[in-house]
């Protein structure tokens, strides 16, 4: 990725988080996807937006085995047209944003491992990576599984209710197929949507993230997926300490 430094390997214990440099890197990283995304790793999940991006894993340094990973690519101004994330939303409002944007995508954590130091290392090198690019926004979309609304009326209830994006940045409807949330019944059951929050999605809303109006129904990934995005100089400064210090 263009004008952001190569990151060195940050080492927490038994893991590390590096960037993928090597086609047999990538081969573990896309078999990951293929998991997490398609439901077989022997079907490596790839798209046209790779070569573009810089990838990192997330490896377990006693077996090798890749256990996280995400990909990264900067934006500024009118470019972030031709994000990713653009294909399913309107983001003009974004070209005025006034500093680079980092886009986050292709998120993904073992299904079969637990540690939740894996999440903290993944966001010690996504902090790392926002703050040696400069970056004023990090986005992306945040993934529900399944194409069936249903079961997230809670969930899309507590977003429209408490998380939803400043006029000034909203993202508008572009993709042919999505859930609105203004006509979404009063949330029900607290509990039970924060449980229904993926994992990245909960890190961002507590760091003051907030999400589109809409989810985007995305059949060719078997998922619903909302815009996310969290605004760098808006994170509480306790917790912007905290993520400096675990990505030094």
């Amino acid at each position: 990725m263009d004008n952001i430094e190569r990151m060195a390997p940050i080492v927490r214990g038994r893991l590390q988080a590096r960037m993928a440099v090597s086609p047999g890197d990538m081969d573990r990283l896309l078999a990951l996807r293929g998991l997490c995304f398609r439901g077989n790793a022997a079907t490596c999940d790839r798209d046209g937006f790779d070569a573009a991006c810089d990838h990192v894993l997330i490896e377990d340094i006693g077996s090798g085995a890749v256990v996280g990973g995400f990909r990264l690519r900067l934006f500024s101004g009118a470019a972030v047209g031709h994000s990713y994330c653009a294909q399913f939303y309107d983001l003009s409002r974004l070209a005025g944003f006034g500093a680079p944007m980092l886009e986050l995508g292709r998120f993904c954590l073992h299904p079969d491992r637990h540690d939740t130091d894996i999440l903290r290392l993944a966001w010690a090198a996504i902090t790392r990576r926002v703050d040696g690019a400069g970056a004023g926004l990090l986005f992306g979309c945040s993934s529900f599984a399944g194409c069936d609304p249903a079961p997230y009326g809670d969930a899309f209830a507590l977003l429209r209710d408490g998380h939803g994006a400043p006029e000034g940045w909203r993202p508008g409807v572009k993709a042919p197929e999505v859930v609105g949330f203004a006509t979404l019944a009063p949330m029900g059951d607290r509990a039970r949507a924060l449980r229904s929050l993926p994992a990245l999605l909960r890190t961002y809303l507590a760091m003051g993230g907030w999400v589109s109006d809409h989810a985007v129904v995305d059949r060719a990934m078997g998922t619903l997926h909302v815009f996310t995005g969290l605004e760098i100089a808006r994170v509480p400064p306790g917790r912007a300490r905290l993520l400096r210090a675990s990505a030094g």
